[in-house]
């Protein structure tokens, strides 16, 4: 394969990060939650999260950040942020779980009778920023994709620039329609099978989703803190 064409690049950088889309983390859970709350539509506002980062570290790889990206304190800060993130976000879904409820229409009934309800304009603004800044902020919090992108997706970087912008834009282009093409299909699935799910169902699935993002801060945090102590 010739890597100095724009179309090999493009192709090559979807496997690549078709590959590593497919392997199981943290905004797989939060994608799962969200459309078994909203419907497919969530799906495409979690991508777009995830877009908006990735496209930001791709500027501050290529204005210099990759250097500070490889040292062993950048990584375990990254690790100790990321697993204090995870573990709010597996609190919250898991303090939430007793009190909800499944509707097909839409996301979980409100647990809180005190709570003033909110305005049309006001609901509707969070339903469709929600997602987005969830898809985020599980991107942000998975110490995996910051070493993914200080390795992998740094050497691809820099043979991509080896053809300019129209490289760098074919490599981002693949890389993020491969992530588009695996939670696309992830959130087709779930939501298909929303007319079946009861609330018990449901409270499982958030539940799941809790434990697995709790595992994954307790991954994190012991990397992090193991990093640390051969630092100090």
């Amino acid at each position: 394969m010739n890597f100095g064409n724009p179309a090999a690049i493009f192709v090559s950088s979807f496997i690549i990060a078709l590959s590593g889309a497919l392997m199981p983390g943290p905004l797989l859970a939060v994608t799962i939650r969200h459309t078994t709350r909203q419907g497919f539509q969530a799906a495409p506002l979690l991508v777009l999260g995830h877009a908006i980062l990735e496209a930001g570290l791709l500027c501050l790889l290529v204005f210099g950040l990759a250097e500070w990206l490889k040292g062993d304190a950048a990584i375990t800060a990254i690790a100790l942020l990321g697993a204090a993130m995870l573990l709010r976000m597996a609190v919250g879904m898991a303090k939430e779980v007793r009190t909800l409820r499944f509707e097909a229409g839409g996301g979980p009934a409100a647990g809180s009778a005190g709570a003033a309800p909110a305005g049309p304009g006001e609901v509707g603004a969070r339903k469709w920023l929600r997602p987005v800044v969830d898809g985020i902020v599980a991107s942000a919090s998975n110490p995996y994709w910051s070493l993914w992108w200080a390795t992998i997706g740094l050497g691809y970087m820099v043979l991509s620039r080896g053809q300019g912008w129209i490289g760098l834009a074919a490599f981002f282009a693949g890389h993020i329609l491969a992530d588009a093409a695996w939670y696309l299909f992830v959130g087709s699935a779930v939501s298909a099978g929303r007319g079946g799910f009861t609330d018990r169902m449901y409270r499982g699935v958030v539940g799941a989703c809790a434990a697995f993002l709790g595992f994954f801060a307790l991954s994190f945090g012991y990397m992090g803190f193991s990093r640390l102590l051969r630092l100090l």
